[in-house]
């Protein structure tokens, strides 16, 4: 009877394990910049248990998790990205130079299982890179 609860139990371990990112994640986990665009990364916080979409000026729409990331490489200018959700108002506009990196952190909260508000902050490369390293590529684009 251990032995089977062992067993058990050493399976359910094993069954939260993560897998290794995968081509995608590894390639914009080195945050280097492309030339004549600009390079946004928004992250979210690994603190908490909710989600939120984010809508971007050029149309794509994803969902932010808890640490994970999103890397958008798009036209220097001004660019906005917003809550795609009508009850929360996030927003942020930023003007964007060819060649830089940028990093705007994506903080939600909730409660009792639904998110009620989100924020978007543009935050510096000590701050956004280390969100990066340790977060997991997100999202399912629309």
């Amino acid at each position: 009877m251990w032995r089977a609860l062992l067993a058990a139990a050493a399976l359910s371990i094993l069954g939260c394990a993560q897998t290794p990112p995968g081509p995608e994640e590894l390639a914009d986990k080195k945050i280097e910049p492309v030339p004549g665009k600009a390079v946004v990364y928004v992250v979210q916080n690994p603190l908490g248990d909710y989600s939120a979409g984010l809508a971007f000026d050029d149309g794509t729409q994803i969902t932010t998790w808890p640490g994970t990331f999103y890397r958008w490489v798009t036209t220097p200018g001004t660019h906005t990205i917003r809550s795609s959700q009508a009850n929360l108002t996030a927003s942020i506009r930023l003007q964007t130079e060819a060649g830089k990196i940028y990093f705007v952190q994506h903080y939600v909260t909730g409660i009792r299982g639904s998110t009620t508000d989100s924020r978007l902050e543009l935050v510096s490369d000590k701050t956004g890179r280390p969100l990066v390293a340790s977060g997991t590529l997100c999202c399912g684009t629309k």
